[in-house]
């Protein structure tokens, strides 16, 4: 089939012969769902249907695709032709980050981000600019030595050990932040679509990774992903398009959408002015004000409320009350901090929580605002201004690099029979995602005037059944309460998460619920189609890069291959178990990610391409400084780090306001600057420094 035919037309007219049966089915799929939902299918079997046929249809494809041989299991026989390796590289970039979490990124941060989460539109010009670093200086010069992994690029260029070790390590490093964060899209979806819990969500979803990515590698991994692409493109056009023909009668939602721009403006005017949603406000921020109370004398406080709880569940009992209330106060007794440090921990995140409600509009900003703050404002409006537009321009400058030197991307480069091929792919690649990243500013614009217009002013004793339901998935993904006791919703009590947007958009426009089955099916094969080009990447790095490498032991092309699969089957189960622990959002583990991949490689690898007077002590040098600042700035700022290392070996604060996912706006221009200058001191024969323009 795909793999036997050659390189010429009648190659080419199969696969898309192949394709279009493959779109036809999907289409068909989708159909019948949707006249089964009609004739009375119940959601409970709409959402288990949608994950079981697509999982077994990607592991169909591994199953097909399932080799041994290293130059198919490594770079697909390096013959993918570059439309085709465009649609799997477009896949495997549209990672539960871009298709879950972006759109709901837009929603809650607006256009430019909020003081305390830089992102908005940074996420799609950084991400999207980043093609073009690929294409101008990386992918071509990359495929053009034959290569399998982006290690062998530091080993071939540079000679010895360490830049090769150096570069396997990082490529470790970042992939599994990034595939930790996949395993988690994955859990999220699984459990929604199914009912189980979160934890089961993660095996159920991981089974088809490990199907695809563990038998045929990158040649079933290729396949696997331009299926994948098709749907997480439907998954995405559909309702978007769908809610843009709803709101504005257009479906072409980039075109008709900044319509909805100027009433959601209109509509935030009023938000601002409603003297409910500032009583939404007072009550948040008395709540705080307790909190705060609390922490000034912590066993005190403690010992007051175990004492009531008790008090009540005796009252309870002594009025022979209902069941059920006694049971509910009895759990809540048994919810309570168990000592004073956890108490401490608990109201001081409850404290900062309840501030961060306690402003106008629940703490999101003016969609359409340029930059939070006010240039010709106060000093502190100024400053918070000057803040939010240096994140922004470093969190795009992190994206955008990040990019460029992420392993898992750059490999698929290695898959196209050509140079040509190789900068082709980058195109079609660019092309594939400008078609989902085009919808996603129109899908927040849409989705946010739904709520304003729809949401808000409904009652909470007619709250849709599907509120409760996600919120039963992951408290942190959704969250209302009638803080004012007044049974009104107010924008102000509303709370998503932004790994639930583009997961509900059906359920909030009111679509269909086969719609809700194919997002998720779409977020799914995002979450999967990055997932197992990352785990192929981890394996290939400590197997092939490092095990081998390091051990010189004599292994068969068919013997590492199958080392390798195994290496996958023990990174994943290790990356499911951090993943089952909710260590973070998706987008913020993302963006660290590509902080990491920026600082740990662009800086040696562009120079070792395009400067031949960079050495392999200039190289280590550089990789070495980059990574270490840039990984010291992630971690300085997290909470456990900070409790267990002395606070005078860590970063006291900000550097220049830049947040912790924009570390590596710090990390590359130092790993650049001491690749550099040892790469001078190291040259034989000490040469003089070159002139600027002869680098």
């Amino acid at each position: 089939m795909i793999e036997r035919g050659g390189e010429g037309r009648s190659y080419m007219a199969r696969l898309n012969r192949i394709v279009a049966l493959y779109i036809a089915g999907l289409l068909g799929f989708v159909a019948l769902m949707a006249w089964a939902e009609q004739r009375g299918l119940s959601r409970q079997w709409i959402g288990p249907i949608f994950l079981f046929l697509t999982v077994m249809a990607y592991a169909a494809i591994g199953v097909y695709g399932r080799t041994t041989d290293a130059d198919e299991y490594y770079v697909a026989g390096r013959r993918i032709p570059p439309f085709y390796n465009g649609m799997a590289a477009a896949a495997d970039w549209m990672s539960a980050a871009s298709f879950i979490s972006l759109s709901g990124a837009l929603y809650l941060q607006g256009f430019s981000g909020t003081p305390e989460q830089p992102g908005g539109l940074a996420y799609l010009l950084g991400w999207t600019g980043g093609f073009v670093l690929v294409a101008m200086l990386i992918a071509p010069h990359l495929r053009a030595m034959n290569l399998y992994t982006v290690p062998d690029f530091f080993q071939v260029r540079f000679g010895g050990r360490w830049p090769r070790i150096i570069a396997a390590l990082s490529a470790v490093l970042c992939s599994f932040t990034y595939v930790v964060a996949q395993i988690y899209g994955v859990g999220l979806i699984a459990s929604r679509l199914t009912g189980v819990q979160f934890e089961i969500g993660i095996m159920l979803g991981l089974g088809g990774v490990l199907l695809c990515s563990f038998l045929g590698g990158m040649r079933a991994i290729t396949w696997t992903q331009v299926a994948q692409y098709i749907v997480i493109l439907l998954a995405f056009l559909i309702p978007v398009s769908w809610l843009a023909y709803k709101q504005l009668g257009n479906p072409v939602a980039p075109v008709v959408a900044g319509a909805q721009i100027g009433k959601i403006a209109t509509l935030e005017g009023g938000l601002l002015a409603s003297e409910v949603e500032q009583d939404v406000v007072a009550a948040y921020l008395q709540r705080a004000e307790d909190y705060k109370a609390r922490l000034a004398d912590v066993p005190a406080a403690l010992a007051r409320e175990r004492e009531a709880a008790r008090e009540r569940i005796q009252r309870l009992r002594a009025q022979n009350a209902d069941v059920g209330l006694i049971v509910a106060a009895s759990r809540d007794l048994a919810s309570m901090p168990r000592d004073e440090a956890a108490a401490r921990d608990r109201w001081t995140r409850e404290m900062r929580d309840n501030y961060e409600r306690a402003r106008a509009m629940g703490g999101l900003p003016r969609h359409s605002q340029a930059f939070a703050g006010d240039p010709q404002g106060t000093p502190q409006e100024r400053q918070t201004f000057d803040d939010a537009r240096r994140n922004f321009l470093a969190l795009m400058f992190c994206l955008m690099v990040g990019t460029a030197g992420l392993p898992h991307l750059l490999t698929r480069y290695y898959t196209v029979p050509s140079v040509a091929g190789a900068r082709a792919s980058v195109a079609w690649s660019l092309f594939f995602i400008a078609l989902l990243y085009l919808s996603a500013p129109a899908l927040a614009v849409l989705v946010k005037f739904e709520v304003m217009n729809n949401l808000v002013g409904s009652s909470f004793d007619q709250l849709p059944n599907w509120m409760a339901q996600w919120a039963r998935v992951d408290a942190s993904l959704l969250s209302v309460e009638d803080v004012n006791g007044d049974g009104i919703v107010q924008f102000g009590e509303i709370r998503f998460g932004a790994d639930l947007i583009m997961l509900a958009t059906p359920e909030i426009g009111g679509l269909p619920y086969v719609i809700s089955g194919l997002v998720a099916a779409g977020g799914l094969a995002a979450a999967l189609s990055t997932a197992d080009g990352l785990l192929l990447t981890i394996s290939n790095a400590l197997v092939r890069d490092l095990y081998h490498q390091e051990t010189r032991r004599k292994a068969s092309p068919e013997q590492r291959v199958i080392l390798t699969k195994f290496t996958l089957l023990s990174v994943a189960l290790s990356a499911a178990f951090v993943a089952a622990l909710k260590p973070s959002e998706i987008l913020p583990m993302v963006s660290a990610s590509f902080s990491i991949a920026a600082s740990a490689f662009v800086p040696a690898m562009v120079m070792g391409i395009f400067w031949r007077g960079t050495t392999r002590q200039g190289a280590v040098a550089g990789m070495l400084a980059g990574l270490s600042v840039t990984v010291y700035y992630l971690l300085a700022q997290v909470d456990s780090v900070r409790e267990w290392v002395p606070s005078a070996l860590l970063v006291d604060g900000l550097w220049f306001g830049i947040h912790p996912i924009s570390a590596g706006v710090f990390g590359v221009p130092v790993g650049l600057a001491v690749a550099w200058s040892v790469s001078l001191a190291t040259r034989p024969g000490r040469v003089r420094p070159v002139p600027a323009d002869g680098l």
